[in-house]
């Protein structure tokens, strides 16, 4: 099904159905030249019979006589398909070659005129069907003028013999003639498509981010206005996703005023022993504020492009550098082992929020070390964070990842070594934004891993872990 909707397949199946009807319209068209042209050459050869026949004639005392007959071996043979026969019309005398034996060829009812040859079939001997050339001559004789018809008569499976031979050696010249043209079809197909393909690379570098716009340069003015409206799309798009993070922005900032005003709110509640209340408050105002931290976070994610690849370990070095600065991260060693020059295709503050939350959390949870180690894995690229905490058991770590919510709002969560379950979420959309993965599995320190699986081409992403 996919390869009948492939325009490739359509216009070579297009081309193959021309070059058929072609070829068969050529063949049956050469053949019937060829056909016409051989009974031309054959009626030219019964005319010179007729000649010969004509230059012998005689009439004298005994009657109608032939000084010579024609030289063709094929009218000395018994039904050799060559005959010749001559009537005399006024004596009702007939001659005749020994090919025809003791057959007499039947003559048409209309004479033709003296000096003029009539051409057409008879049946001859054996059933077989002859082409007759037939002339009517007048010999002077003693008693008056003789009316003559002499005809000359080849068999036509002779000819059709030849014909058919010529289609038989034409048949291999036109499939190799069919296969040629097949050939430059494909040629011409593959070079044809070349501008769609080159369109298509480039879409496929703008989705992996190695180019933002597509390239016009070598594109045939047919498709120039394809890619035209694709970067302009492409333009309008970059704008409204510029608007949607200025209006996030805005909403954010417009939204922090109040909630610092609540924070205000709940310690003066505190202050007159509304502790409930104020827990109450404090814990809404908490929400709304990772709720908007988590949209602010989408909005930007799910328009975003990476623009080129980013080197890994020079992000996992400040990383752990700023969290050794943290009071968690002061009394724990904090490792590195990614493979210098290693790159991954991910927005460069994407990467810090993706390696952030989870090494954080890590940090948060973890006993003595905490460990970045990434390296290649075919076409992707494999992050381990993990920590010699707690951990998850299995149900927990199966149950973590899949479902778009904050660990740490159950018990299980609370006793994990994540943390804070918004961290988590982020660090899921970040994954899924660029068609990875991310695992929560048990570390071999001996607490959690949080393994983040980064395909190296866009294009071949696997689906997303959420």
């Amino acid at each position: 099904m996919r390869q009948a909707r492939s325009l490739r397949f359509r216009l070579f199946g297009f081309a193959t159905i021309v070059i058929v009807a072609a070829l068969l319209v050529t063949g049956f068209s050469l053949s019937a030249l060829f056909s016409r042209h051989l009974e031309r050459r054959v009626g030219q050869e019964l005319d010179t019979h007729l000649g010969q026949l004509i230059g012998g004639l005689r009439i004298d005392a005994a009657g109608l006589g032939l000084l010579r007959e024609p030289v063709d071996p094929r009218f000395q043979a018994v039904f050799g398909g060559l005959y010749w026969q001559v009537s005399d019309v006024t004596s009702g005398k007939v001659l005749r070659s020994r090919s025809l034996w003791d057959v007499t060829l039947d003559m048409p009812g209309d004479q033709p005129s003296p000096g003029q040859t009539h051409v057409h079939d008879r049946t001859g001997p054996q059933g077989a069907t002859l082409l007759v050339h037939e002339t009517l001559v007048i010999l002077k004789a003693a008693d008056g003028d003789h009316r003559v018809r002499v005809l000359v008569a080849i068999d036509r499976s002779d000819i059709t013999a030849l014909a058919s031979g010529f289609s038989r050696d034409l048949a291999p010249v036109l499939a190799i003639l069919g296969l040629v043209l097949l050939v430059g079809f494909m040629l011409q197909i593959g070079e044809g498509l070349k501008p769609a393909h080159k369109v298509l690379t480039g879409v496929n570098a703008i989705r992996s981010g190695a180019s933002r716009r597509l390239s016009a340069q070598g594109v045939p003015s047919e498709v120039a206005p394809l890619v035209e409206e694709v970067n302009a799309l492409l333009d309008a798009q970059d704008q409204a996703i510029t608007r949607a993070r200025d209006r996030a922005a805005n909403l954010a900032h417009g939204l922090k005023t109040p909630l610092t005003a609540l924070e205000t709110d709940v310690e003066r509640l505190r202050a007159l022993g509304e502790n409930e209340i104020a827990d109450e408050i404090a814990e809404l105002a908490e929400r709304m504020r990772r709720h908007m931290e988590r949209e602010l976070a989408r909005a930007r994610l799910r328009h975003g492009r990476p623009n080129a690849h980013v080197n890994l370990k020079t992000h996992a070095d400040a990383i752990l550098r700023a969290l050794k600065r943290t009071p968690s991260g002061e009394r724990l060693d904090l490792e590195c082992r990614v493979d210098e020059g290693l790159a991954v295709p991910v927005d460069p503050d994407d990467l810090n929020e993706l390696l952030g939350n989870l090494a954080e959390n890590a940090v948060r949870h973890a006993r003595s070390l905490v460990r970045i180690e990434a390296g290649r894995a075919s076409d992707d690229v494999v992050i381990r964070i993990g920590d010699d905490g707690p951990g998850l058991d299995p149900d927990q770590s199966a149950a973590a990842v899949p479902e778009p919510r904050r660990i740490d709002e159950t018990d299980a969560g609370n006793q994990s070594g994540l943390g804070a379950g918004l961290g988590l979420t982020i660090a899921g959309d970040i994954v899924d934004s660029i068609g990875g993965r991310l695992d929560l599995e048990r570390s071999p320190l001996g607490g959690l891993e949080a393994r983040i699986t980064i395909p190296l081409n866009r294009t071949a992403a696997r689906p997303p872990s959420r």
